[in-house]
């Protein structure tokens, strides 16, 4: 295959914004994109539904930051916004028999039968929390941010009572947990962010040392694999960070983008609620059409690679374009832009690659699709009237390129009769 010619790096926004018409630009130049990341280090990001997954499941790209050239050779500041996603000890950064080690110990705690014991507490949450949705409004002259008293305490509720963190912690760690992922922060607030954050976890490791409990901290704690060995402190730290961001983060933008584009396209909401498409089916579509996680860092080609026609030299830190390859149309046709949940599955049955793909495939998956699943039919059960109060247009975009979403998202909470009242 020969190879695309080199275009100038495109510059991403440390502020972030809706990554969508920046994706169109850039797919139709090509699959892979050279980018310039913070402080003008340069990469790529993979962009194509195809040339993602071939990348995602390539033997010789790595997550280890000992692949990262820049990192390696000493020209990532201290206080570099990414440098959190490249160094974190846990499954997101290792490779092989490492990533599998760490993995196994995870998942002996978080399996499938915790997932659907969280069934009836994520059901109660989320009425207690949409009669909180309910006094916001009353108290707000008819109108609250969904995002802040709904989409947001749900996941962060249901991640910090699996993991058994005290409710006084909550806010604290999405507040670090925002400055950690953000890629506008200085230097500075990027290291005080880091550090606190770590303290935080490690607080809470300590305590769950001595006194365990029925919660995955203590599992992960007490867990070994079939050599014996435990999680170290700095990976047990690493995967607590790594569960409490993407436990809540990835719903908190999920759930918050599933509204957005149900309030859109009320012919679609509609249709679910005649029967005519599935709650499943519309988080498939919100993961699709507008992914939680825009460019998601980072993976190593251990060698020169080309990548759909494009070289990326060995050692680049390369983003996952999930919000790109979603609408891609090279994949999902010529309406890749249009929100339908009742949009035929692909001939290779992955109609998405928003929680990854390949050994990496995001653990937390079934946690998150059962938590905005509920979450939506629950919420326009109890509003069928729901509206935006606000211009779609008007609504100011998550900060960074890494989440996409947006910051707050104001609603109407009243009964279908009294809509548009």
């Amino acid at each position: 295959m020969e190879t695309s010619p080199v275009r100038p790096p495109y510059r991403l926004d440390p502020a972030g914004g809706c990554p969508h018409a920046v994706n169109a630009r850039l797919l139709a130049e090509g699959a892979v994109a050279a980018v310039e990341l913070p402080g003008g280090i340069e990469g790529m990001a993979v962009l194509g539904h195809e040339a993602l997954k071939e990348f995602l499941q390539h033997p010789e790209v790595a997550k280890n930051a000992r692949h990262f050239t820049d990192l390696r050779e000493g020209r990532i500041p201290a206080g570099w916004p990414l440098l959190t996603f490249a160094t974190v000890q846990g499954m997101t950064t290792a490779d092989g028999e490492n990533h599998r080690r760490l993995r196994s110990l995870a998942g002996r705690a978080f399996t499938p039968r915790r997932v659907e014991q969280l069934r009836p507490r994520i059901e109660q949450l989320t009425a207690e929390l949409l009669d909180n949705l309910a006094g916001a409004a009353a108290a707000g002259d008819g109108v609250a941010d969904l995002r802040r008293h709904f989409a947001l305490p749900l996941p962060m509720g249901v991640i910090c009572e699996l993991l058994g963190v005290d409710v006084e912690f909550r806010d604290r760690l999405h507040h670090l947990s925002n400055q950690v992922v953000a890629t506008d922060t200085t230097p500075e607030q990027t290291i005080a962010a880091n550090r606190e954050l770590v303290a935080v976890l490690g607080e809470i490791a300590a305590a769950k040392t001595a006194q365990p409990a029925d919660d995955l901290t203590s599992a992960l704690i007490a867990v070994r694999d079939e050599g014996g060995d435990r999680l170290g402190d700095q990976e047990l730290i690493g995967t607590l960070l790594l569960m409490i961001i993407a436990g809540h983060e990835t719903t908190l933008n999920l759930i918050t983008n599933a509204v957005r584009a149900l309030c859109a396209h009320r012919d679609q909401l509609d249709l679910v609620r005649a029967g005519g498409a599935s709650w499943a089916d519309v988080v498939e579509e919100t993961l699709r059409w507008d992914a939680p996680v825009s460019y998601f860092p980072f993976r190593y080609p251990v060698r020169d690679l080309t990548v759909d026609g494009t070289p990326i030299p060995a050692g680049t830190p390369v983003l996952a374009g999930y919000s790109a390859a979603g609408r891609d149309p090279a994949a999902h046709g010529p309406d890749a832009d249009r929100f339908d949940v009742t949009r035929p599955a692909r001939p290779d049955a992955v109609r998405h690659l928003s929680l990854g793909h390949g050994a990496h495939y995001c653990l937390g998956a079934p946690l998150a699709r059962l938590e905005a699943g509920i979450a939506l039919e629950r919420l326009f059960t109890r509003f069928p009237g729901l509206e935006l109060a606000a211009d779609e247009a008007d609504l100011a975009p998550h900060a960074g390129f890494v989440g996409n979403s947006v910051r707050a998202l104001p609603v109407r909470p009243v009964p279908v009769g009294n809509r548009g009242a």
